[in-house]
């Protein structure tokens, strides 16, 4: 499973942990993941996703989960984030 936010597409990255002598050794820096339920209002529906939380904070910045959702971009999205992208963008359209 991989450690990546399925909204953001923020990921793993590496750098180095320096002692005080100045040693090098390689480390990694993981996103802060929680696997969250978002509610669609929309859909009328409750989706369990792995998100980081500065996602969880930029979607409830943008008023909730679908209007985050449909301002997202496809390239950040996961797989499953973009087919629930094309479901939501379809009842809204199919409201309007």
């Amino acid at each position: 499973m991989s450690r990546r936010c399925e909204l953001t597409g923020k990921g793993v990255l590496t750098g180095n942990n320096v002692s005080h002598a100045k040693n090098r050794t390689r480390r990694r820096y993981l996103p802060n993941l929680l696997e969250v339920t978002l509610l669609s209002d929309s859909l009328r529906q409750s989706f369990r996703l792995k998100i980081c939380r500065q996602a969880q904070r930029s979607v409830d910045h943008a008023g909730g989960f679908d209007s985050f959702i449909l301002k997202a971009r496809d390239e950040k999205l996961s797989d499953r984030a973009r087919d629930i992208k094309k479901r939501v963008a379809k009842t809204v359209a199919a409201a309007a």
